[in-house]
C-alpha cells in the first residue's frame, strides 16, 4: 500500500472486498452510496479516490466503468495460508509453514478458511488422497458426519468423519484397511472443517 488510508475509507475498502460479487457488474459510484447507505455522492468520490492513491482501487477513467478492485488486490484476496501437511491416516503432527496459496472463491467460505496438503490415504473413498490440497474453514464445532481436521490429545492432527456421542468421540476413515478411532471427548479438538478440494495433476 502507498499511502496510508483512514478507519472508514478501509471500511469501504472492506465492503468492496466482501460484497463486490454480489454486484452483476462493477458498481457505480450511485450504486455504492446506495448500498453503503450513505447520501452525499461527492464524499464517496474522495474516499475512493484515496483508495485509488493507495493503490486498492483502480484509476476511473470513466466513472461508467464501475468501481474495481486492482489486480494485485484481487490476486491477494484469492489467498490463503497454506499451514503444512495433515495426515489422512495415522494422526501426525501438523507441520506448520509461512506460506500462500491462490485458492478460486468458490472452494472456500466467507468464514477464515486454511489450506493443508493430505499425507496418507484413509480417505480415499471419499475422493481425498495422498498429496491433495484441502481447504478447511477454521471452526471449533462440528456436526456429526463432518470431515474435520481433529486435534487429537492437543499434539496431533488428523483428517476424519467425526462422529460425537455423550464420552465418545470417534474419528472415522474412507477405507477399509484403516480401523475407527475412539477417543474421549476432551482428547479431540476440532481444528476446523473441509470446505473445498484442489489437486495438482502432472
Amino acid at each position: 500500500m502507498v499511502n496510508t488510508i483512514t478507519r472508514r475509507q478501509q471500511e469501504i475498502y472492506d465492503f468492496l472486498v466482501e460484497n463486490l460479487d454480489d454486484f452483476s457488474h462493477p458498481p457505480t459510484l450511485d450504486e455504492l452510496c446506495m448500498a453503503l447507505g450513505l447520501s452525499s455522492k461527492g464524499s464517496l468520490h474522495k474516499q475512493i479516490q484515496a483508495l485509488i492513491e493507495a493503490g486498492l482501487v483502480e484509476p476511473m477513467n470513466n466513472l461508467r466503468r464501475g468501481i474495481r478492485l486492482t489486480e494485485h488486490q484481487q490476486q491477494e484476496e484469492d489467498m490463503l495460508p497454506m499451514l503444512g501437511y495433515i495426515a489422512a491416516g495415522r494422526p501426525i503432527e501438523v507441520i506448520e509453514q509461512q506460506e500462500s496459496i491462490q485458492v478460486p472463491e468458490s472452494l472456500r467460505t466467507s468464514k477464515p478458511c486454511y489450506v493443508l496438503q493430505i499425507k496418507g490415504d484413509s480417505m480415499i473413498d471419499e475422493g481425498i488422497f495422498d498429496g491433495d490440497f484441502i481447504v478447511v474453514e477454521k471452526r471449533s464445532q462440528a456436526r456429526n458426519g463432518s470431515i474435520v481436521v481433529a486435534l487429537v490429545d492437543n499434539s496431533e492432527a488428523t483428517l476424519k468423519r467425526i462422529e460425537q456421542k455423550p464420552g465418545k468421540v470417534t474419528l472415522h476413515p474412507a477405507n477399509s484397511d484403516f480401523k475407527p478411532m475412539h477417543y474421549k471427548p476432551d482428547q479431540v479438538d476440532i481444528q476446523g472443517v473441509l470446505v473445498g478440494q484442489m489437486r495438482r495433476y502432472h
